[in-house]
């Protein structure tokens, strides 16, 4: 994925995909997300880097958007239909690298959960209003620059609070590279688990997600 040729990326991974070479997680663990955290660059290329690093990011997530139909089709063989469980998947509003978050999305759609993917630049007030309406059994925050797990830390109190107000009882999950640098920081802050594969989500599933796999 260091080509930076959208069209070429593309069609290589889903000729990869239709004919078996590769499943969605081998592709996102292995090819994805090595290519957006990868750091390749020629000393003469220093000043692109954030233009070279936004296009890449570009090139991916036209590349995840095109796998759904393979992420639907892996999921069948898996779990069949829906298990019956919602997640809704953001990140704080200061967090714009939201490609990690959109790769666990379909993760957890393989798993059979029912996702609602809101992604990054979405006021918290309305993530609220919308964990309200949804009543999901879980809600999962990704924070990939260490910079903004203050605002990590606020969003999950805030989602505290409203789980008390309402009564519900979903599970809060946290995920993302500043988490895994500070895990002690899960709890204190409120969360009830840090995820980080599509093994532990396949877990959180009881297993279902093994079937047929």
């Amino acid at each position: 994925m260091q080509k930076a040729d959208k069209e070429w990326c593309v069609d290589k991974a889903m000729s990869m995909l239709s004919t078996g070479d590769i499943d969605i997680a081998t592709l996102y663990n292995e090819i994805l997300t090595p290519s957006l955290n990868g750091d390749e660059f020629d000393p003469v290329d220093e000043g692109l880097r954030v233009w070279k690093e936004h296009e890449r990011t570009a090139i991916v997530r036209t590349v995840i958007e095109n796998c759904y139909p393979y992420v639907i089709k892996e999921r069948r063989k898996r779990v069949g239909a829906s298990i019956g469980e919602k997640v809704v998947i953001f990140c704080p509003t200061e967090e714009l690298h939201e490609m990690g978050a959109r790769m666990v999305a379909d993760f957890f759609t393989l798993c059979g959960y029912e996702v609602s993917f809101i992604g990054a630049n979405t006021p918290l007030g309305d993530i609220l209003v919308g964990i309200g309406s949804v009543r999901p059994g879980y809600v999962a925050l990704s924070v990939t620059n260490h910079y903004n797990l203050v605002a990590a830390g606020k969003a999950i109190e805030r989602i505290v609070r409203l789980r008390k107000d309402l009564g519900l009882e979903f599970k809060i999950i946290v995920g993302g590279r500043a988490f895994e640098r500070h895990k002690e920081l899960v709890y204190q802050m409120g969360a009830d688990m840090y995820l980080s594969s599509l093994d532990d989500i396949s877990k959180l599933a009881g297993g279902r997600a093994h079937a047929g796999a």
